[in-house]
């Protein structure tokens, strides 16, 4: 996909690649296609006169837009494989997995810097001035600089470099794990090949006709077959303009920015997608309401994107239990495990986890059955994750920093709003005859390393065990949460005690 996107940007070169709106929502051209194959050619010089090429990692931390595709242009021509980093994760987490990835540069945006805390040590020895892990690398700034950023990485110029043939490491993607043991999604060149084919054969872009997304697995083959992309508003407001000056074909945008987009009056148009998070009948079928010709819901992983989606209609007719997600795409292959586990597998699939063999299996973490026509149903997760605003968390990333003294036991866990997503609440259990106050103030740095992983409410009570063992219950935390805080019955961020 990433070849044919490539030589396609060379056709028309004249037409928009990537499209911006105004605070009017006015649209206007932010690079076209012969601009954008331009800048991949700038980057790949660049990267290659540094000496990166097959077998090295280059950490990615820059916001969607032209420079990112073509960052990923450039890197997927030399082989090099993308490390990408969500500098939100808070300091720790993100050392962890430098020193799992080791990349040999780190591409950040001046943003990325400023909320990941490098600009200091940046400026000092442009590097990553992080304890004893100064050999992971130079840093290079992609974009404007900021005071304190590292030195900019520009667009290089002479003879490019002969493509990289074959497969290989693509990308590594960072799900789950703690600090000390991060995990992380493997994908290769076919695998993302794979998954990028499978969206296109699922929307089926049009060339000339805007396709309106933040992800690349959207973006990239809409480009390809022709179709100029628009990142989406940031505003509920500005996003309703954006919807109803573009007019595009096809929107993908998660179930919090629909919620948000429908509440400031957005009209839609032609097929609208959605997935990252729960999408339940009712929000597809507003969706379809405000005009869309099409809601579809589409079930997804970091490690097999897409598997399966569902049309508003077929979903609202589904009176079974559990909540339907759709029939498998071409080519993925679904069963249960023994314990009730959903089970993926297909061309899309990651390779491995980093550090592991590989497995064409995927354990998606969701209970899941198989109806009799081969549909998927699911019925709760298996998995610890919180799935806050579309994102996410981990508790395991980060209960440990706040076992901070006084603390005897403490959980992050989700809690239900009602509406498909979640809050996020942290249960802290001090020790007997330790300050409340004491306790609430020195959590604080803690919880402000988390980034955007900082809980919604933090509440101090007494954390409920089960088992033999006498474990710490998820659940029953969760359900402790909920009572204290009325979290369940609403969709606002639950307040502090």
């Amino acid at each position: 996909m990433l070849d044919a996107l490539d030589h396609a940007l060379r056709r028309d070169g004249h037409r928009p690649a990537v499209l911006g709106t105004g605070p009017t929502g006015a649209v206007r051209t932010l690079v076209t296609r012969a601009e954008l194959a331009a800048l991949a050619d700038g980057y790949t010089v660049a990267l290659h006169t540094r000496g990166l090429g097959p077998g090295d990692t280059a950490g990615v931390a820059v916001r969607p837009g032209p420079r990112a595709l073509a960052l990923l242009l450039a890197l997927h021509r030399l082989g090099v494989r993308a490390a990408v980093l969500d500098p939100g994760a808070g300091p720790e987490v993100l050392r962890a997995r430098l020193a799992l990835a080791r990349p040999a540069l780190v591409l950040a945006d001046a943003t990325a810097q400023a909320v990941a805390g490098w600009a200091r040590p940046l400026a000092r020895r442009a590097r990553l001035a992080l304890p004893d892990l100064t050999e992971l690398g130079p840093v290079a700034t992609v974009g404007p600089r900021l005071p304190g950023c590292a030195a900019a990485l520009e667009p290089g110029h002479g003879p490019l470099p002969r493509p990289v043939d074959g497969d290989g490491d693509a990308v590594i993607v960072f799900t789950s794990g703690t600090t000390a043991r991060p995990r992380a999604v493997v994908h290769t060149r076919s695998s993302l090949a794979a998954g990028m084919a499978s969206v296109r054969a699922l929307v089926r872009p049009e060339p000339g006709r805007p396709v309106l997304g933040g992800t690349f697995f959207v973006l990239l083959p809409s480009l390809t077959e022709g179709a100029p992309v628009a990142l989406p508003a940031r505003t509920p407001r500005a996003l309703a303009r954006q919807l109803a000056r573009l007019r595009p074909q096809a929107t993908y945008l998660t179930p919090p920015v629909l919620r948000s987009a429908l509440a400031a009056g957005a009209r839609f148009t032609g097929q609208v997608w959605t997935g990252s998070a729960p999408a339940g009948a009712g929000l597809l079928e507003r969706v379809r309401a405000a005009g869309a010709d099409a809601a579809w819901g589409v079930y997804a992983l970091t490690e097999l994107f897409p598997a399966a989606a569902v049309e508003a209609r077929e979903k609202a007719a589904f009176d079974g239990a559990g909540d339907l997600v759709g029939t498998p795409l071409p080519g993925v292959t679904a069963r249960a495990a023994a314990s009730g586990e959903l089970l993926l597998s297909g061309p899309a699939t990651r390779d491995r986890y980093l550090g592991e063999d590989p497995d064409p299996w995927v354990a998606t973490g969701d209970r899941g059955r198989l109806l009799a026509d081969g549909r998927i149903v699911l019925a709760g997760r298996f998995k610890d994750m919180v799935l806050r605003d579309a994102e996410n968390i981990y508790p395991g990333l980060y209960e440990p920093a706040l076992h901070i003294p006084g603390v005897e036991l403490a959980l992050l866990v989700g809690v239900e709003t009602g509406d498909g997503d979640e809050r996020l609440v942290a249960v802290v259990q001090p020790a007997p005859g330790t300050d409340p106050r004491r306790i609430r103030a020195a959590l604080e740095p803690p919880l402000a390393r988390m980034g955007n992983a900082r809980p919604d409410a933090v509440l101090l009570a007494e954390v409920p065990l089960s088992g033999r063992s006498r474990k710490p219950d998820r659940a029953a935390t969760a359900r402790l949460a909920a009572r204290h805080l009325g979290a369940s019955a609403g969709g606002g961020r639950v307040r502090v005690r």
